[in-house]
């Protein structure tokens, strides 16, 4: 089931309690006899069957021409405010482990991908401000097209790269538009889902769409529809500029702590599709024939 929250729907208070967590611990295992494994095979073996994290975090970072400077400003500080607020600390500490793996990058086209944090471990306030001061230093930039599949594509074999192993594996994607580049946004949603890889989503719609921006009206129907997979998988909306940070806080509250909204939305499977998941594809072919 999936879920969808606007923000000041959830209260802080509610994430800090614990949630369930699902693990993708799976046994080292060969069918060669006397096989000896070598120090390699251990090291993965032992990754894979003892999760050292609460959840293993990649934030997708939408920095397409379509978001403006001031809106990139705030993206950043939100996520660097909101990995060292209190309420993300406690909801830290609330997990089985007490601690998380996160990395952060930004993209834009299908081939237009750029890591910013490699894979940290957070478990305290030392390590929350290391990476929080890391993502703020690097210098904004802008790229054009919007590929949310490419996102997720270059996501997915960042987990087999970290070294923690995680109760949960989840892809938080930000953006202010629908997929208009690179493979088609489901193909990608699927197959990281196929893999036990939840994707929830930051649709930012504090603009009103406009034909230079190539935005659309509903864009959270679309991430809801296309965007977001996996048990428990979720959107929150940004409607108002002023929420912008609230509301980066309060995604990553709910990851934490292996928590979703109080709201349901019947998965896109039982109902009548709202958006047309190729919608962003057909505004850039009538505009520019390609």
């Amino acid at each position: 089931m999936r879920w969808y929250v606007s923000i000041g729907v959830v209260l802080v208070a509610g994430v800090l309690a614990g949630g369930d967590v699902a693990s993708f611990a799976a046994p080292y295992q060969t069918n060669r006899p006397g096989h000896q494994p070598n120090a390699a095979s251990r090291q993965l073996a032992d990754k894979e069957t003892n999760p050292t994290v609460d959840v293993e975090l990649v934030l997708a970072v939408d920095v397409s021409y379509s978001m403006d400077l001031d809106e990139l400003a705030l993206q950043r500080e939100g996520y660097a405010q909101a990995i060292v607020s209190k309420e993300f600390l406690q909801a830290l500490k609330s997990g089985p482990n007490g601690r998380i793996a996160i990395t952060y990058f930004e993209w834009a086209a299908s081939t237009d991908q750029k890591i910013i944090i490699p894979w940290r471990l957070i478990d305290g306030p030392e390590t929350a401000d290391a990476v929080a001061n890391e993502i703020v230093k690097t210098p904004i930039r802008r790229a054009s097209r919007t590929s949310i599949s490419g996102a997720i594509n270059f996501a997915m074999p960042l987990f087999d790269e970290n070294p923690h192993r995680g109760l949960r594996r989840v892809i938080d994607i930000s953006g202010d538009g629908p997929n208009n580049n690179g493979a088609p946004v489901v193909i990608a949603r699927d197959a990281a889902v196929e893999k036990g890889i939840v994707i929830n989503g930051l649709p930012i719609m504090v603009k009103e769409p406009s034909y230079s921006t190539m935005d659309i009206d509903n864009l959270d129907f679309y991430y809801e529809d296309c965007v977001i997979g996996g048990p428990g998988s979720f959107v929150v909306t940004i409607k108002d500029r002023d929420k912008f940070k609230e509301a980066i806080r309060t995604k990553l509250l709910l990851e934490i702590a292996g928590r979703t909204p109080d709201r349901p939305v019947v998965p896109a499977a039982g109902r009548e599709p709202r958006v047309n998941c190729m919608i962003g594809e057909k505004i850039w072919q009538d505009r520019w024939g390609r």
